[in-house]
């Protein structure tokens, strides 16, 4: 089972059993929006997201989000939801103040 807890959501807490699916299909599945402006085509930086912890349960950066880390456009710890799949457990993430969706409340 794989479990994504958003900090800055007051720790919320979502589900899936589908391992390999991106963080932002995950959120989706889960009716939580989610900043994202290219269509989950790796575009763009609107879905950035901070990985608290957790990591070494995502799969490699993709080629969309190695073209980032080079322009520096993604830092150490971020990653694009719409490319970052999660093959198991628990991933802690946050959502950037810049990604932040005006009418979603935050706990931070």
């Amino acid at each position: 089972m794989i479990e994504i807890v958003i900090k800055n959501m007051f720790g919320l807490k979502v589900h899936t059993t589908q391992s390999g699916n991106t963080i932002l299909k995950v959120l989706q599945e889960n009716y939580i929006d989610w900043m994202h402006a290219c269509g989950m085509k790796g575009r763009c930086t609107t879905c950035k997201v901070n990985i608290i912890s957790g990591s070494e349960r995502l799969e490699e950066p993709t080629l969309s989000e190695n073209r980032f880390f080079q322009k520096g456009q993604l830092q150490e710890g971020e990653r694009l939801t719409c490319q970052a799949k999660v093959t198991n457990g628990r991933v802690e993430i946050e959502v950037p103040d810049r990604c932040k969706l005006p009418h979603v409340d935050y706990s931070y």
